[in-house]
């Protein structure tokens, strides 16, 4: 069974509905100024900051965490627990 390559079209559709999605969120001189600015308002550890501040500027409205506090609203992004009782 030999490797199977892909179509252009195929590829144009990966990299448009998976990848492009992605590299949304590019890091910055705002992006860490605002992580460092969450990490201060919430008493939040860095890299948390860092994933808050990643959901916010993707437009998340919901953020699944087991280490963050359950329910916690920062702007308009809510931290949820996913295996709480």
């Amino acid at each position: 069974m030999g490797a199977r390559g892909i179509l252009a079209a195929e590829a144009g559709r990966l990299l448009d509905e998976v990848l492009l999605p992605l590299w949304r969120g590019a890091s910055s001189r705002a992006f860490y100024r605002r992580g460092l600015e969450l990490q201060e308002r919430y008493s939040l550890a860095f890299y948390d900051a860092l994933i808050v501040a990643a959901a916010l500027e993707a437009g998340c409205s919901r953020l699944l965490s087991e280490d963050l506090q359950d329910g916690l609203r920062i702007e308009r992004l809510t931290i949820e627990n996913p295996f709480r009782s």
